[in-house]
């Protein structure tokens, strides 16, 4: 080997790169004095907004909560309000009572509420004259024998005229309540009449035989159970109450008879329970003339405008009336009363 031949080591291992220290980030830009007001003015807007939307819920809670109150109020003053009959003017004026749906006891043509009716309707001075106008199949004879007592002596006393006048139907009791007006006015297709009375029931003998029930019935003094639906039918209790009908029906007559006087012209079924339309009612006597409300306030008595005296039920007792407060008591109590009388 020459000494030319120089060769230098081959390194044993990887060779590491020179140590470099690591380099600094930068720091973020500085917020320049051009842009510090645009920032302030941003957030100053974000936040009038976030107050403007606090005010906003704010105001709709305390809206809602007061028309709840508002309507709670409204409910309790319709559910619990007293019936109110209008307040009339002084001036000459119809006084109008209704006589509408089945007269009984807690109706809208119950004795109660028609003779208060009525009573407001006569002492009012500006009122000229009182109108019923009747649209009812009847109902009870005790219900519609006071209301008759009552305008017989309101008239005598207040010296007013009172007018029947009839919408669809005026029938039995109705009718009964009719007869007490001056006049009765009809339209030419009104149902008017049915003098008669009736009492009506059922009888569950048959069935509970064949369903095998018995009647367990415990009384004392033998009539106590009369007309029991649930006992077979006794001929000599079927003839007490037969002549008791007797006896109202021809109370029922008698009023028809004073109350109509020469005027009715009686024929062998006037007082069967048959009706007529209201064409052969004027032409029998059970009424006198053709004419609706309005007819009889501004033609006859002199008055057209009209008011309405008539006491209404608020909605607590119209909804306890439709719907019931027991209505299971209710039916077993009804199947188990005296039939009533209509």
């Amino acid at each position: 080997m020459s000494a030319s031949d120089d060769t230098t080591p081959t390194p044993l291992g990887p060779v590491e790169p020179p140590f470099e220290p690591p380099r600094a980030e930068p720091p973020p830009p500085a917020v320049t004095a051009a842009a510090a007001p645009a920032l302030e003015s941003t957030l100053e807007k974000v936040a009038r907004e976030l107050l403007r939307q606090q005010r906003s819920d704010r105001r709709w809670r305390v809206f809602f909560r007061m028309s709840w109150l508002a309507l709670f109020v409204a409910i309790a003053w319709a559910l619990f309000s007293t019936r109110i009959a209008p307040t009339a003017p002084s001036t000459p004026h119809t006084a109008l009572v209704e006589v509408r749906g089945e007269i009984a006891v807690d109706t809208e043509a119950s004795a109660e509420l028609l003779v208060s009716a009525l009573k407001s309707a006569f002492e009012d001075r500006g009122a000229v004259a009182v109108v019923l106008r009747i649209n009812s199949p009847g109902g009870s004879p005790v219900q519609s024998g006071i209301v008759n007592d009552e305008i017989r002596r309101l008239k005598a006393k207040h010296n007013k005229k009172v007018y029947a006048v009839v919408e669809e139907v005026c029938a039995s009791g109705a009718y009964y309540i009719a007869v007490a007006a001056d006049e009765i006015f009809v339209d030419k297709a009104s149902i008017v009449g049915s003098i008669g009375v009736l009492m009506d029931g059922f009888g569950f003998t048959g069935l509970m035989d064949k369903l095998g029930v018995e009647r367990r019935l415990l009384i004392a003094g033998e009539n106590k159970a009369m007309l029991d639906p649930f006992s077979p039918a006794n001929e000599r209790q079927t003839a007490m109450a037969q002549a008791m009908l007797d006896q109202i029906h021809q109370q029922f007559i008698q009023v028809v008879r004073e109350g109509r006087g020469d005027r009715l012209k009686e024929q062998p079924d006037t007082f069967t329970g048959l009706f007529w339309n209201g064409e052969e009612a004027v032409k029998l006597g059970l009424a006198d003339r053709f004419g609706n409300l309005d007819h009889v306030a501004r033609e006859v008595v002199k008055a057209e405008e009209v008011i309405d005296y008539t006491p209404h039920d608020n909605v607590a007792e119209r909804l306890a009336k439709r719907f019931g407060a027991s209505i299971g008591e209710g039916a077993v109590r009804a199947l188990r009363a005296l039939p009533p009388i209509r």
